[in-house]
């Protein structure tokens, strides 16, 4: 397939700068072809923005950094219309959300004010000004970053807005074989700078529409809605996952399939991808909580229990 062909093109050039995060980078290329967001949670140092600046300049899109601080404000994002003196009229100044890959780092330091100036950009793609509402153009992909440590100073998502990220993906230290290739690589420069684009936003847009062709039979189609249900009536999970938790596997399975270069979605696809798109869709009980039961193991134990279709003899 050219999905599997262009997306191979993009791993390898993410992977020129991120070492030994192979799923980590085709989850985040998951999230692009289904023209959805990521949000990536870790500790400090882990790799974070360098996966999201490794991504946005391989793909040849426009790209801006937001660096959220608590005295961020929302037409900081959105843009605003200002009085120019010189032609006695106002204009707009765009903001860094229009542009194709957004990079929203540490984005739990902003304000709950700030952070709602995203979700209409997230969900509609577009954004509601003075003058009326522009849309955003095509492909256009949030990147967030988070750091779960830290507490003093920061705003958590409310989940409202985590429903907004198709993905919650956490990168994960290295094992000791990839950090001393982290040091060898890093020793004499820093590989991001060298990174070439390898494929155009037209390009994007069209495997955008072809991930959309791939098969999922109903049977799989099944599953995906047996598994969403049954985090509605865990006895740990106060509120389950949404039908946008059932329309996110369904398309980032598909979007698995197509970067392996298969036509249709197996089962597989369903298991590997549910650990990713279901848990910051869920509020745990306190009781959970108090347990230290993360949505995550909770999802993976639910996955377990459902049963998967198997080919018919």
């Amino acid at each position: 397939m050219v999905v599997a062909e262009v997306a191979g093109r993009i791993r390898a050039s993410i992977e020129q700068v991120i070492v030994g995060k192979s799923q980590v980078i085709d989850l985040a290329l998951v999230t692009l072809l289904c023209e959805g967001h990521l949000l990536i949670e870790d500790v400090p140092g882990i790799g974070k923005t360098m996966l999201a600046k490794a991504l946005a300049r391989s793909l040849g899109c426009t790209f801006r950094r937001l660096q959220c601080t608590p005295d961020l404000l929302p037409t900081d994002i959105t843009g605003l219309h200002y009085f120019n003196q010189k032609t006695q009229e106002f204009e707009f100044r765009p903001g860094p959300v229009f542009t194709s890959v957004l990079l929203a780092d540490e984005i739990n330091r902003a304000t709950p004010r700030t952070q709602a100036a995203l979700l209409e950009c997230m969900e509609e793609r577009q954004v509601t000004l003075e003058t009326g509402t522009v849309p955003l153009g095509r492909p256009f992909m949030v990147i967030a970053t988070q750091n779960p440590i830290e507490l003093q100073g920061t705003f958590p998502l409310p989940e409202a807005q985590l429903d907004r990220f198709l993905m919650q993906l956490p990168v994960g230290y290295p094992s000791a074989e990839e950090e001393a290739e982290i040091l060898r690589r890093f020793r004499a420069s820093n590989p991001l700078e060298d990174l070439q684009p390898v494929t155009s936003a037209d390009e994007l847009v069209a495997m955008e529409r072809m991930v959309r062709d791939v098969h999922i039979s109903s049977a799989v189609e099944e599953y995906i809605v047996a598994i969403v249900r049954a985090t509605r009536s865990h006895p740990e999970i106060e509120l389950g996952s949404s039908p946008r938790g059932s329309l996110g596997l369904h398309r980032t399975a598909q979007a698995l399939a197509a970067i392996h270069g298969r036509s249709f979605v197996l089962p597989d696809d369903i298991k590997t991808l549910v650990p990713y798109v279901l848990p910051h869709r869920l509020i745990t009980t306190s009781q959970a909580r108090l347990r230290e039961r993360g949505a995550r193991e909770i999802a993976r134990e639910i996955l377990k229990s459902v049963p998967a279709p198997v080919e018919a003899e």
